[in-house]
This record gives C-alpha cells, structure tokens and sequence, in this order.
C-alpha cells in the first residue's frame, strides 16, 4: 500500500529519493519521510501530508549529498498520518532507521515483551516495533561477538571502519533476518545503519519490493516507475528474501539459511514517458485518452486471422466452469466477462469478490479453472484467493499488467495486460484491458471446443472484426465524449448521490461507473441493475437525485428504456447513454458510436464523466482521499 524506496550509489541519494517517492506517491500520501547518514549519524526528515511538505523540510537541511538514502510515502494502516507516525523510524538506540510497506500482526505481542526490556515507543505503528526488534537483536549479536552493544560500540566505529568497512555488516545481516523470522504478517521493509555506511537491507513477505540494476548503483522501491529514469533492468524478490546492497554490488539471500541465490534478471519495456504526464493536467486524463492505443497493444500477437492465440493456456484442459475471483474495478471487469464466457465459451462462471471468497469455505468443482485479475499482481486478497486455490491443487490464471509480480509469478499461468504504467489512482486503462483479455478469454475457449462448427466460426469472426475496429473508433470518439462529460458534469455537480443504472453487460459498467463517481469526486453513487431499481431504490427518486443509466442497442434496450421512463415519471434527472441510432424520449441523451461491444466505449465516457465531475469541483483526481493505487495490505 504504502511506497518505499533505497538507494545506493554514485549520485547525491537524497534528492534522488525524493524523485522516486513522487512516482510512488500514488501508492500513499498521507505522510512521507526520508533517511540518509551524515557524519556518521541517521539524519531522517518526516513530514505529514503531501510529498511537497517534505521537500519544504529537505531543502532546509544544510548537508543532503550522501550516496545511500530510504525514503517511504504511506498509505496509513497503523495510527494516525501525523509525523510521528510517519516513516522512516529509528529505533530506541539511534542504530537503524526503516521505512516498511505491510502489517505485521503480532506487533502487540512484539512491542509488550520489548517494552519490559525497556523500550520506549513514541508512535502507533508496528513499524517502530520492527525496528527496534531488529535492534535488540542486533545488540544481542553485538554481545555475543564483542562483548558490547551497539552504543557502546560507537566511539571505536570510525577506527574499525577504516581497517574494515564490512566488519559488520554480517551481524546487522543476522539480526535483521533473526527480527524478520520473528515478526508475522506482511512486508517490505529497508534498512539503513551507521554500522554498514557503505550498504542497505532490504526484504519481502506478501509485498511488493524489487531490485534496480544500474551501472555502479542500485535500487529497491515497491513498484518499477520510482527508478524508472535510470534503469529498466529488475530482479523481482520473492518472498522471504532479503538483499544486502552497496553502491558496486548486491546480495540477494534467504531470510532462514542466509544462502546466496542466483536471481534473473528482467528488462521492463516501460519507459519513462509511459510514467509521465506528458502534457495532460493529470495522470487520469492521460490514461483515458491512451485507451486506443491499449486496445491495440492488448491484441498484438494474439490474433491470427480470425483466431485468438493465447499459448499461455494451450497446456491447460479446457474447464468444465470457470471462478473469477477479483477486488474493486477488477471484480467488475470479471463480472462483465461472465456474460461473454458463457455466450461463446458455453461454460459456466462464478464471480467472487477475493476478501469474502478467501475467508469461506468454497466448494470447487474438480475441472474448475481459477482466474484472479490484478492491475498491480500484488493485491493481498486476490493474492490470498490464489494461494488457497493452488494449495487445493487448482490450475490458477492470472490476468495483471506487472511483469514479475506476485500474480504473475505464482500462477499456473498468466495473461499479461500491456496496458504501461497506471499511475492515477482510479484505474481507467487497466480495466477496459482486462476486459480486452477476458473477452480474448471466452473466444479462446469457444474455439478449442467448437472450433469446427460453422455457425460459432462466424460469431467469432464477427465478434473479433468488431474488436479490432474498436481503437479507431474510440480514438475517434474520445474528444466528443469529454465535451459531452465536461457539459453533464457542470450540470449535474449538484448531485449528492447518484444512481448508475445497467442490464446484461452493462450492469457491470454501471458497477464501475457508481465507483468512479466516488473515488474520485466523493459523491454518493450506487450502482444497479436496471430491473432491480423498482424493488427498493425506486423510493429515494427525486429531482436531487440523478440517475446515469446505461441503455445499449440489445435485446434489453426496451427493458431499460421502461426503467428510465418510471424514474423520470417520479421527477428524477436522467442522464442516458445510448448507441448512435437508437432513440429515447429523454432530456439529457449522450450517443456513442454504434458497435457490437458498447461496453468499450461506455467505460471511457462514465470515466471521463467522474474525471470532469471531480475536476470542476476541485478534487484531487491522481490522489483521491483516502485511497491507494495497490491494496497489498488486508
């Protein structure tokens, strides 16, 4: 949830580490924090708020040219986001400084036990309970080895520097893995110390962390764009690794046996334009209007004449139904894809939101196939799900946009998105990739099981023309669908609540189109199927209470027209999204091209319609309250 970041090597770290924690802040920003040596000594600079009250702080303090700095951005889990329980923390003893992205569960039971030794704790976190374990282990080694501990150690450190800068490194190795063995739950966390000036630890249980390869430098953060202007070239920790770094070399490790291990190394085709806002007012906007070129990028290699190609899962049966297990924008784009896996795949799918699926006991059929759907790869939940599927013996596809993630690398096989960097924190792209893929999916599946009959041949063709028309079209379509989100959005920024009304596929967009409208501009939105809304819903129509109802040119357009009808009939506003041909008695008609997958235009005009709304009323669009890119945390 949280962003982090260590550096090493020939540049001054500091502003460097700011840097990389403004591409990170999507991840958090209720508080951030640094920490470099100087003189010897752990300087660390907090602020709480936005990154730029940090900067404030930095450019006050005379000496910010070390080449080894941490630095975090948080996402609040453990107390308030005031500074106190801002990152890094330092321990009791002044010999580490950290920064972690995770929980760890049994801090209560940590912190009581070294609070009868005498530790004083002046935050809420249970990373200041992390630190100062590592550090009473590390004064245990210290004993044990020189008959002192660490701050009696201190006035004959620069002598022993100079006769052997690594002389401790291997105790702060072992106390650092002896903490972790110790501390339950989930992290990322890295460490800086006067006792290894010239090195950081890093380490990952259940959150992201990876290593950048530059030339005489390296790097760990959470996620790939905080380095991203100096190397493309990652090694992806797994969990219960640790890595030992310097400014000419690293060491990644096993936490238990401190075994040396051979890792790949993985070049990222991101680049850093694909991180940049290039010329937009905000990310968001940006990633909208990239949607043609996803749509493009996601069927490259995957289609050959009017067949899908998707070799990842040619090693797989065909299954006999199919689960997909998902959280927030990914969940809607599965419950989408049901309704086209069981058209042209003929199998039958359950959709199931990952934090309930997990904590149940669910009854899986033997020729099950398991789908998790991650923009990040590294979502706790649909991490979680996955796991207890495979411990079951499930085949499990991944479908995320990050290359070496945790999805990615432990499931059965996975579908990688392409969609570039995401870095608003409303997902816009990602989704209408997933959906892209999913709808990939139930081709793929169609054809190896009907592949010879005539009649499924030509719906596929059919269905696969109409995809590969699609980028044209909604490049085409996007500047007309801002001006007509920019009218609406003006006119409507009264509203209080709104309703998103959809049947059949839309039901799933008018899912996504109610979140976005509070993601980003913190309206009240619900979503419904359309038929649903006379049960119940109906009572709270009024003329303050808008409805943005989804009715596409299919067999339940009639049905849905009936439904608007009954709500303007009760005095309530109406904005209607409707295909290019088709008509309705309405005062606020928005048309989008006609096709045979409106889904993939609605999407973008409902996001541009939430990013105009927010906008207007002077919200953070890249950095709504409270929210968080990648949820690695329960």
């Amino acid at each position: 949830m949280c962003g982090i970041i260590g550096y090493c090597g020939h540049r001054p770290a500091v502003p460097l580490v700011l840097e990389g924690l403004k591409r990170l802040e999507y991840r958090g920003y209720d508080s951030a924090g640094l920490a470099f040596l100087q003189l010897n000594k752990l300087e660390v600079i907090r602020s709480e708020g936005k990154l730029c009250n940090l900067e404030e702080k930095v450019a006050k303090t005379a000496n910010t040219f070390a080449p080894i700095s941490i630095g975090h951005t948080r996402w609040a889990t453990h107390g308030l986001p005031v500074e106190r329980n801002s990152h890094p923390h330092k321990s009791n003893n002044d010999a580490l400084a950290i920064v972690h992205n995770g929980i760890i569960e049994n801090f209560q039971e940590i912190k009581d036990e070294l609070i009868q030794k005498g530790y004083v704790f002046h935050s809420d976190t249970d990373t200041e309970v992390l630190v100062n374990l590592v550090a009473d282990e590390l004064d245990s080694v210290l004993q044990i080895n020189f008959g002192k501990k660490y701050v009696e150690i201190q006035q004959d450190m620069d002598e022993a520097f100079q006769k052997n800068p690594e002389l401790y490194l291997p105790f702060l190795e072992q106390a650092f893995c002896s903490a972790l063995q110790k501390a339950h739950g989930a992290y990322a966390v890295v460490v800086l110390s006067p006792l290894i000036p010239q090195h950081i630890l890093a380490a990952r249980l259940s959150a992201p962390l990876l290593l950048g390869i530059g030339i005489g430098e390296y790097f760990v953060a959470s996620d790939v764009p905080a380095f991203l202007p100096y190397t493309r070239d990652v090694v992806f920790l797994d969990d219960r690794e640790y890595v030992v770094l310097s400014a000419g070399a690293y060491a990644v490790k096993n936490i238990f046996t401190a075994e040396k291990l051979e890792k790949t190394v993985h070049h990222i085709p991101w680049d850093l334009q694909g991180a940049a806002k290039d010329g937009y007012k905000h990310f968001m906007l940006k990633e909208i209007m990239e949607q043609p070129k996803v749509l493009r990028d996601c069927l490259v290699g995957r289609l050959q004449d009017d067949r899908v190609c998707l070799p990842e899962l040619d090693g797989l049966p065909v299954p006999g139904s199919i689960r997909i297990i998902a959280c927030g924008t990914s969940y809607n784009a599965g419950l989408w894809s049901q309704y086209y896996l069981e058209q042209f795949a003929e199998i039958p799918v359950i959709v199931e939101i990952a934090s309930e699926f997990r904590y149940r006991k669910p009854i899986l059929k033997a020729d099950e196939l398991i789908v998790v759907i991650s923009q990040s790869g590294e979502t706790a939940d649909t991490l979680g799900a996955l796991r207890l599927c495979k411990e079951k013996g499930y085949p499990v596809v991944g479908i995320c946009n990050v290359l070496g993630s945790s999805v990615a690398r432990e499931a059965s096989a996975c579908l990688y998105t392409q969609a570039g960097p995401e870095i608003s924190v409303a997902s816009t792209k990602a989704m209408l990739s997933q959906m892209v893929l999913l709808l990939l999916l139930a081709l793929y599946y169609g054809q190896r099981k009907n592949a010879d009959c005539s009649h499924a041949k030509k719906l596929r063709a059919g269905i696969l023309n109409e995809l590969k028309a699609l980028p044209e079209i909604l490049e085409g379509a996007l500047p007309v669908m801002r001006d007509k989100a920019k009218k609406f959005a003006y006119q409507y920024a009264y509203a209080k609540s709104f309703f998103y009304l959809g049947r059949g596929t839309a039901y799933s967009l008018a899912l996504e189109g109610a979140l976005k409208l509070k993601e980003l501009s913190y309206i009240h939105a619900e979503g419904y199927a359309t038929g649903e809304i006379k049960h119940g819903p109906i009572a709270l129509i009024d003329p303050d209470f808008p409805t943005f109802a989804l009715a596409f040119d299919d067999d339940n357009f009639n049905k849905v027209c009936s439904g608007i009808l009954e709500i303007k009939s009760r005095q309530g506003n109406v904005i209607a999204l409707l295909q290019e041909g088709t008509e309705l008695e309405n005062n606020d008609l928005w048309y989008i091209p006609q096709t045979k997958l409106p889904e993939f235009l609605a999407l973008p005009a409902m996001q541009l319609f939430s990013y105009e709304m927010a906008d207007y009323l002077g919200k953070d669009v890249d950095q709504p309250r409270n929210l968080a890119k990648s949820v690695t945390v329960e």
